[in-house]
C-alpha cells in the first residue's frame, strides 16, 4: 500500500496575531512544522502548538528560517554560512525545548519560505543548513525539495534526506517551485489540490505550469495552513487519499 506523510505550517504567529487554526489542522495532518520564532512564533505559540501536537501524537519538526520576522521569511537575504549554521541550531534547541516537555520532542527539520528555495541550489547556505541540523541532532532527517542540493547534502552527512512535494503550489518542469510573486504560483481551486494530491502520493506525479507531466516523488505532502479554508481543504485531501488506499503516516 502506498503512503504519505502529510505536513503543514504550523504556530505561524506570534503574539496575539495567529495565521493558522494549529488545533484543526492537528487534527488532519501527521507531521507538523512548527515555527521556531525567526519568521514567525514565539515561546508561548511553541510551546502551545507542541502540547497540542504531543496530545494528537503528531509528529513534531522544526520550521528553521532566516531570522525575517517582518517580511515571514520570505525575503531573500545573505546570510554568513557560520552565523546561519549557528541560527538553525538554535531555532532546533529552542523548539526542543517545548517538545521535550510536552513528552515528544523535535523528529525532522524543514527549511521555510526563501531559506527553502534558497538551497535547493546554493551549495553554501545549504550546506550550513546541514551543519547546523548536524550541530543539533546528528540524526535528524531533513525535509525538503526533490533534487535539492539541501537533500543531497544532508545525504552525504549521513542525514536522513526526505522529499516532499505540494498539491497546492505551481511547478517548473524542471521540478522547482513556480516563485510566489508569479501569476498562477498558488493553485486556488480545491479539487485540483485534491487531484494533485492523488497523482502526487499514487504516481509520483504532477502537472507543471506548462502543462507537462513531470515526475515529483515524495514521501511527504504539504498542506499549506495560511490559504483560505486551509482546514476544509486539508480534510478533503486526507479524506480522499484514504478513500483511494493511501495509507497516511508520519514518516518519522
Amino acid at each position: 500500500m502506498t503512503a504519505i506523510d502529510l505536513n503543514a505550517d504550523l504556530g505561524e504567529g506570534f503574539g496575539r496575531w495567529r495565521l493558522t487554526d494549529d488545533e484543526q489542522l492537528l487534527s488532519v495532518v501527521t507531521s507538523a512544522n512548527v515555527a521556531c520564532g525567526f519568521h514567525a512564533g514565539d515561546a508561548v505559540t511553541m510551546r502551545r502548538v507542541c502540547e497540542l501536537a504531543a496530545a494528537r501524537g503528531v509528529t513534531i519538526g522544526a520550521q528553521v528560517s532566516y531570522r525575517d520576522l517582518a517580511g515571514f521569511g520570505r525575503r531573500a537575504m545573505d546570510v554568513p554560512p557560520a552565523e546561519l549554521a549557528a541560527e538553525v541550531a538554535y531555532q532546533i534547541g529552542a523548539l526542543e525545548v517545548f517538545a521535550r516537555a510536552a513528552g515528544s520532542r523535535v523528529a525532522y527539520v524543514k527549511p521555510h519560505g526563501a531559506l527553502y528555495n534558497r538551497v535547493v541550489h546554493d551549495e553554501r547556505q545549504a550546506d550550513a543548513v546541514v551543519e547546523g541540523v548536524l550541530l543539533a541532532d546528528a540524526a535528524l532527517p531533513v525535509l525538503g525539495l526533490p533534487g535539492s542540493r539541501l537533500l543531497e547534502l544532508a545525504a552525504e552527512a549521513g542525514l536522513p534526506a526526505v522529499p516532499e512535494a505540494f498539491a497546492d503550489r505551481a511547478y517548473t518542469e524542471q521540478g522547482t517551485l513556480v516563485p510566489r510573486g508569479q501569476d498562477g504560483a498558488v493553485v486556488t481551486d480545491p479539487e485540483a489540490v485534491v487531484e494533485r494530491s492523488l497523482s502526487l502520493a499514487r504516481s509520483g506525479t504532477v502537472t507543471a505550469r506548462s502543462g507537462a507531466v513531470i515526475e515529483v516523488r515524495a514521501r511527504s505532502l504539504c498542506l499549506h495552513g495560511d490559504t483560505p479554508g486551509a482546514v476544509e481543504l486539508a480534510r478533503r485531501v486526507r479524506r480522499r487519499l484514504e478513500d483511494a488506499g493511501v495509507r497516511v503516516e508520519a514518516f518519522a
